[in-house]
Formats: C-alpha cells, sequence, structure tokens
C-alpha cells in the first residue's frame, strides 16, 4: 500500500464525513456511493430542545435569558408558548374578562405549536406569530423569522402539559417561585406591560390563574428533569444547567436519546485511524495494527465504567495517596469470530481476566440461532465486557445479551465494547435493554439494504484475521 502523506489523510477527511463533523447539509459527492437506508431527515444534525415550564411570572423568562446569555458561542432560538395563543373571536373578545388564558384545552394552538416545533428540528426555518395581548389577536405584528439553531428553548406555563410536546425535549427545567411573589409580579407585569386594571388582574388571578396552576401546571412538575427554586436569582442551578447542555452539544445525537450510549471523544489520532481501517487497499498488517490501537481505546473507556471502591497507599515517598481500586469481578465474552480480535486488548488491560465465547449464526435467520457458547461458571457474579467490533442491526447483540441475561448476569453489569455502530443497531439494544452500557468509537451512517453497514469497514473478522468468506468455520469443540 502505497505511504498516504498528512496532507492527503486531511484532505480525504474533509470530503464526505460520516462521524458528525459535517453532516449538515450532507450530499453525495462521489457518484457511485451507496445510499444507506436511513432517512434524508437523519443527516441533519439534531438541535437539543429545553423545556422550561412553571407559573406565570415564576421566573422562566430570566431563567431562559440567563441560559442564552452563557451559551454565546452557540446558536439559541427561544420559542414562546405565548405566541400561540388562540385569537380571540367577536364573541369571546366582549366576554374577555371570563375567558380561561390558563386552560391547555382552550387557551394554546398546540397543533400549530408542533408543526413550528417539527420543522425547526428538521433544518427549517420558521414564521412564529407575534401575539398582541391588548387586542388579543396575532395578526397585529409581523411574525417572527426563526432560523434552525444548535439549541431550541421552549418556554411555557403549560409546555409539560401534551405528550407530544415533552417528547420533542431532551432536557425539562421547572422554574419553582413562591406564589406570593409570582402574584407580585404579575401584577406589575400585567398593569405595566399589558396596560391592564389591577381589579381585573387580581379578579383574573383568583377565577383562573391560581385553578389553573393547581390544576394543570403543578402537576406538570413531575415531568422535570431540573426544578429550579427561586428562578432566575438561582445562578448556581443555572450554572450547572450550561455545563450539562455543553456537555451534550458534543455529543453525538444518539447520545441525547440514549444516555447508556458512550461514544469516544474523537480526536484527529481516531480520525486518522478510522480513515486507514476504512480503506480498502490497506495491508492486512496496518489493519490489524492499527484495529489494535483503537480496539485499546475502547476497551480502555470501557473499564472506566466498571465500579470502583476508594484506596490509600503508601508512595515511595513514604506519602499516602489516595486513589481506587480496579474491579476485581470481571470477565470478557467475545462475539466469535470477529469478537476475538478485542481479546488481546483486553487481556492487556486486565491480566488473566477470564474470557468466554459466544457464536451465532449470522446469516439466513438473521443472527437469531446461537450456535455455541462457553462462558465462566460463576459469570453471574460478574461485571461481563461483550465484545464485538461492529454494532449492524442489533440481532445478534440481543441474543448474545439475552443469552449473558439467561445465565444470570445483572443487565446494568453488561458493558458491550465496539468499534463501529449503526444507528439502527443501537436503537434495538438500548431500547430492548436499557441498564446495560454500550461503548464505541464511532456511529456510522446507517445500513444498506442488505443490512450491512455503511461507510463501514467491510467484514472485519476476514480482514483481521487473514480469511475469505469461503473460508469454512469451525465451531469450537465443548
Amino acid at each position: 500500500m502505497d505511504t498516504k502523506s498528512a496532507v492527503d489523510l486531511m484532505e480525504s477527511s474533509s470530503e464526505v464525513h460520516f462521524s458528525g463533523f459535517h453532516m449538515d447539509g450532507f450530499e453525495q459527492r462521489k457518484s457511485g456511493m451507496e445510499q444507506p437506508t436511513t432517512s434524508a431527515t437523519d443527516m441533519y444534525k439534531q438541535p437539543f430542545v429545553i423545556g422550561v415550564a412553571g407559573g406565570a411570572a415564576s421566573g422562566k423568562t430570566a431563567v431562559c435569558d440567563m441560559i442564552i446569555q452563557q451559551l454565546h458561542d452557540q446558536r439559541v432560538v427561544l420559542v414562546n408558548q405565548d405566541s400561540f395563543y388562540h385569537n380571540l373571536t367577536e364573541e369571546e373578545l366582549a366576554r374577555v374578562q371570563d375567558y380561561n388564558f390558563d386552560h391547555p384545552a382552550d387557551a394554546f394552538d398546540t397543533e400549530l405549536l408542533l408543526c413550528v416545533m417539527d420543522k425547526l428540528k428538521r433544518g427549517e426555518a420558521v414564521d412564529i406569530p407575534k401575539y398582541d395581548f391588548k387586542s388579543y389577536k396575532s395578526d397585529v405584528y409581523p411574525k417572527r423569522r426563526v432560523n434552525p439553531s444548535d439549541v431550541i428553548i421552549l418556554e411555557g406555563i403549560l409546555v409539560f402539559h401534551d405528550p407530544r410536546v415533552r417528547e420533542l425535549m431532551n432536557m425539562k427545567i421547572f422554574v419553582d417561585t413562591d406564589a406570593d411573589v409570582r402574584l407580585a409580579r404579575r401584577i406589575r407585569r400585567d398593569t405595566g406591560e399589558k396596560g391592564r386594571d389591577i381589579a381585573v388582574v387580581l379578579d383574573q388571578y383568583s377565577k383562573f390563574v391560581k385553578p389553573a396552576f393547581d390544576d394543570f401546571i403543578l402537576p406538570t412538575k413531575k415531568y422535570a428533569d431540573i426544578i429550579i427554586p427561586r428562578g432566575g436569582d438561582n445562578h448556581v442551578a443555572i450554572d450547572l444547567i450550561v455545563q450539562h447542555i455543553r456537555t451534550k452539544l458534543g455529543q453525538h445525537d444518539l447520545c441525547k436519546i440514549y444516555s447508556n450510549l458512550y461514544v469516544i471523544q474523537s480526536t484527529f489520532q481516531i480520525r486518522g485511524m478510522h480513515t486507514l481501517i476504512r480503506d480498502a487497499q490497506i495491508t492486512k498488517h496496518d489493519f490489524v495494527f492499527y484495529s489494535d490501537r483503537l480496539i485499546r481505546l475502547v476497551v480502555e473507556h470501557g473499564l472506566g465504567h466498571l465500579p470502583f471502591t476508594e484506596k490509600q497507599v503508601i508512595t515511595p515517598t513514604g506519602s499516602v495517596y489516595t486513589g481506587v481500586d480496579f474491579c476485581k469481578r470481571l470477565c470478557g465474552v467475545s462475539v466469535i469470530r470477529s469478537g476475538e480480535s478485542m481479546e488481546n486488548a483486553l487481556r492487556a488491560c486486565c491480566k488473566g481476566i477470564k474470557i468466554g465465547k459466544i457464536l451465532i449464526h449470522r446469516e439466513g435467520d438473521n443472527g437469531q440461532q446461537l450456535i455455541y457458547e462457553k462462558l465462566p461458571n460463576d459469570i453471574s457474579d460478574r461485571h461481563v465486557l461483550l465484545l464485538d467490533p461492529i454494532l449492524g442491526t442489533g440481532n445478534s447483540a440481543v441474543q448474545a445479551i439475552s443469552l449473558l441475561i439467561r445465565k444470570g448476569v445483572p443487565e446494568s453489569n453488561i458493558i458491550f465494547l465496539n468499534l463501529i455502530s449503526a444507528p439502527q443497531g443501537v436503537h434495538v439494544v438500548c431500547k430492548k435493554f436499557p441498564r446495560i452500557k454500550i461503548v464505541t468509537s464511532e456511529i456510522e451512517i446507517g445500513l444498506n439494504k442488505d443490512y450491512r453497514v455503511i461507510p463501514g469497514m467491510g467484514e472485519f473478522g476476514d480482514r483481521y484475521f487473514g480469511t475469505d468468506d469461503d473460508e469454512q468455520l469451525v465451531v469450537p469443540s465443548q
């Protein structure tokens, strides 16, 4: 194989990029490129959606403003539920004092809100109404143009009420403020900004606002991931929220959905190694060398998710060092045959580790037939590192994990290690086994019509062990 220069490597990496760096506006640059089975909308980077709920005048807007200010280096857009109030009819306007602006069924056009959010999540610009609280109409002012963003903040008193709206959110925040404080703020806001009489404000509060809060808003507090007392005055809470958002923005979209999926942070070293082992022209020696390097990184990352205990030791200087002790009850299980390529890295990291084997028929019956298994007798008492370099459809992984669970291994004790993962396989495994952990180095585009991972790296076992598809696989004897 010809040696590629660093410039050549960078140029090839800057073309079609398959792991999240240049996915926006992805176009097919090579006429012969095979198309995945995933939809075109999957190619857009999904925004991080934050829902902010709470009673009227609880400080939701202040919280949103502080989050936006701290995320100044990100594209952030604020969508207010207030923009989606229904236009009042002439009959309703005549009795506006009796209209309930805090009732989830009567007040808001939720269908329009869902349509706007769907377009923003698909990377489309939208026009959002600007509601006039004096005329109770949304067509008095020009609509506000909102462009696609990295972060969408959806704010309103009842944004947690409709389950369809809640499902759009990656993070749900409830701003919890004392009722007396909320009433005082509401009086000041409605009399000053909306031109209402104080007697009308108090009457509306007692007839509609407080009952609606007790009946509809407060019950949605249970859906919140984070509850912020004191609203915008709670700077510590907002700082922690912003830190979490920044962490999530740096993750693959699937990591935002599944908290048990871990993708190793990409570097140019990792990108370069992936570029080499995916090259169909690479020599077997180089393929094995760079695959082993990547596998070692995945194994080390996986070991970091094992439980640990605190331990103190005395250093050669006579000082006390407080550290941690490794998990002792551990074993590996490789899915024959490609999974065996990961055994050496595991042995290099864990001296004397026991390794079991599972063979699953991957063709014909779509990976559902268990052919062979040889596992440690005490595997139910151990944490298990399941080894398979490629997660494709997820069928073989489900079969292997199901076997481990039948053998008594707790689901939470299983860590599944692989080099690359197709989104379809991640969905299958994470939905069926939400307590296992998956550690991988890259998420692929998807599967082709033959259910092969693309862009992928071909038949990993054949390339690693130097065999071809026609070679007969010998089943180990019991």
